[in-house]
């Protein structure tokens, strides 16, 4: 019997095609496969690093009548991506636009550097210099 395996995790998004450009374009994940659902007046677009049946994804969920900013609340944190070069990737994403409210360099207490990023609806991205 295979071990589980994690799939993917979900947000809530209110620009859709903004969300999709800032995973893709900014941060180099690919669409997987993107699926409305207009009964339910809602589409979802899976991103990620990878092949979808061997690696994990993020699911952007688009409520079609959503028009205020979601909340995102104090339980979430952040997603992780490890980068090659941290410095270089906050640099490029700085000159895009992308919000780096956590400039790269060590963590406080010890360890790898580390940077934060934000994406257009506000959720946080911690890039991880690979050791």
């Amino acid at each position: 019997m295979p071990a589980p395996r994690l799939l993917h995790t979900m947000i809530r998004v209110r620009d859709l095609e903004r969300a999709i450009a800032f995973y893709t374009d900014r941060l180099g994940m690919t669409l997987h496969r993107r699926t409305d659902f207009p009964s339910g007046r809602f589409t979802l677009a899976f991103v990620g690093y990878g092949p979808e049946d061997s690696n994990p994804a993020i699911e952007l969920t688009h409520n079609w009548d959503q028009t205020e900013p979601y909340a995102i609340g104090s339980g979430f944190g952040h997603i992780a991506i490890a980068v090659d070069d941290l410095y270089g990737t906050c640099a490029r994403l700085a000159a895009a636009g992308v919000k780096v409210p956590r400039p790269p360099g060590p963590m406080k207490h010890g360890g790898r550097a580390i940077a934060f990023v934000e994406d257009p609806d506000g959720y946080r991205i911690e890039l991880i210099a690979r050791a």
